[in-house]
């Protein structure tokens, strides 16, 4: 009976001395490690560094006389001044006029943090090299980084560092929108195409003449977001036009979007807009 209570001391004994080594020695399955957030974005990984400045009026829209041809637009719903000329990789020999970006700073004390939207309505031909991102945003969308109240503030820093993103454009209620150019003809057809919603950009626009139901024209980018038909013979009204994307490739029709007795200078809206 002896033994056999000192062999079951014996055995607790051992039991306490393993159990003491696991709490001293800390294990590496126990030992949890701090998660790092130095990298961590709010919204996300996909944002990306780039520089921003600003131009034109402090509470305006940058300029009306913009390389992507929206005239006085930049400055009306839905486009709202928030707008901003953009570098060569932004602005892409006009192909990038339209294309929405979200842009946000957080170096700046007067920095709010929070993503603003802005619309490629212009170029800028200065803003450093082709491989560098460069916002040369409107008064507006500059100050719209801020926190409440110290819009100005932010604007005195002159030029800042930003994060931005790639973004679908959202014009609620709004339909694409031609404006036809002032230097057409009866032969000659160029048009502004205006607020696409998703992509936002266009690597084709074609059109078609009312009288051929099957065959589809191409038209050139003139400039900016204009595009051009020179056919060398009478145009035949109505026109439809039809819009493929640059980023996605999808495409939308507008039927008979420029009426017969169609004048230059004059906006004609589509029914149509693309999903988003």
């Amino acid at each position: 009976m002896a033994l056999t209570v000192q062999h079951a001391f014996s055995h607790l004994l051992t039991i306490v001395a393993l159990l003491s080594i696991f709490l001293v020695i800390p294990s590496s399955c126990f030992n949890p490690k701090k998660l790092d957030t130095a990298s961590y974005s709010a919204s996300g990984s996909n944002w990306s560094p780039a520089l921003a400045t600003w131009y034109g009026p402090a509470q305006g829209d940058g300029s009306e006389g913009g390389a992507c041809g929206y005239g006085t637009a930049v400055g009306q719903s839905p486009f709202s001044a928030m707008v901003s000329a953009g570098s060569p990789l932004l602005y892409d020999s006009g192909k990038g006029c339209g294309s929405c970006y979200e842009v946000m700073c957080t170096g700046n004390s007067a920095c709010s943090g929070k993503p603003v939207r802005v619309v490629i309505t212009d170029e800028c031909d200065g803003c450093g090299s082709d491989a560098e991102y460069h916002f040369d945003l409107s008064g507006s969308a500059f100050g719209a980084m801020a926190v409440s109240g110290q819009d100005q503030k932010l604007r005195d820093a002159g030029k800042i560092d930003i994060q931005f993103r790639r973004v679908e454009c959202n014009y609620p209620g709004t339909s694409i929108a031609f404006h036809v150019d002032s230097g057409s003809n009866q032969e000659y057809f160029a048009t502004l195409v205006e607020y696409e919603d998703g992509d936002g950009d266009l690597a084709k626009v074609e059109l078609k003449e009312a009288l051929d139901s099957a065959s589809w024209d191409s038209m050139q980018q003139s400039w900016g977001a204009v595009w051009k038909f020179d056919k060398g013979s009478p145009l035949k009204a109505p026109f439809s036009i039809r819009l493929t994307t640059l980023e996605s490739g999808k495409a939308i029709l507008a039927n008979n979007v420029i009426p017969a007795g169609w004048t230059p200078g004059q906006t004609y809206r589509s029914i149509v807009n693309f999903e988003t």
